[in-house]
Order: structure tokens, then sequence, then C-alpha cells
């Protein structure tokens, strides 16, 4: 089993306070607060984070798809949007994620391609992490 890592430390009201995540590895400090998550203040916030774990996720996912179906990719690059917005009653929620991919791969005619983007988002194990979130995938076939 791997487990890994990362903390968070708050000091103060939610509006006027501020933290810091550190993530276990060591390969970020970084500050945090209502203003970085709710306006756009310097500094990252945790649907931030989701977002680049997601896209680092699927990424990966989808070179593993690839090589396992015979393909060798040059290059995938995601972007992941993670939405966050006011809940009925109060609060907030993730209501959705996107995530946009693009990807030089040889010798795939597109609809091998779509087929195998499709199957890494389902078995990607940040989307089933956040299986309670509509994911939606744009896959984009580069030829160079």
């Amino acid at each position: 089993m791997i487990i890994r890592k990362s903390n968070a430390e708050w000091l103060g009201d939610l509006k006027t306070g501020a933290g810091s995540i550190t993530f276990g590895s060591g390969a970020y400090t970084g500050p945090y607060s209502f203003q970085s998550r709710f306006e756009s203040d310097a500094g990252t916030n945790p649907e931030e984070l989701l977002a680049a774990a997601h896209s680092g996720c699927y990424s990966m996912a989808f070179s593993f798809a690839l090589t396992l179906s015979g393909y060798a990719p040059q290059r995938v690059h995601t972007t992941a949007a993670v939405k966050l917005e006011p809940a009925a009653g109060g609060g907030f929620s993730i209501t959705a994620i996107d995530l946009v991919m693009e990807a030089v791969v040889p010798a795939i005619e597109d609809e091998q391609f779509q087929a195998i983007a499709a199957e890494a988002k389902v078995n990607c194990p940040i989307s089933k992490a956040v299986a309670a979130v509509p994911v939606s995938l744009r896959a984009t076939l580069v030829k160079e």
C-alpha cells in the first residue's frame, strides 16, 4: 500500500485568517487564505490543488492506457477546472470537474484515441475518488 500525506495549518477565523499547505514530499509549501480561495489573491486553495492532482493523475492514466493498447504517447497535456459554487442551504460545493486533454500519439486513429481517453477517465484514481462529482472530458488528438 502506498500512503501519501500532506498537511495544512490554519490560523485565525475564516475571513481574516491564513494558512499554509505542505506536501509530505517537501516539494511544495505555500500559503492559502480566504482571499486566495474565494477572490484572486496570491496563494493556493484546495480546489486548485485538486485540479493539479486530477490533471496529473489523468495524464498518467491515459499514458498508461495507451501503452497497454500498444501506442507510444509522445506528449499528454491535461488541464482540470474544478468548479466551486454556493450550495443550497449555505456553504460551497464542488459541482463539476472539466478535464481538457490534448495528446500527440503517433499511429492512432481518433476513434481509438477517444475510446482509450474515456477508459482512462474511468480508471484514473482521482476520478474514482471524486466520483460524486460529474467529470467531463474533452480529448483532442494532435497530429504533428
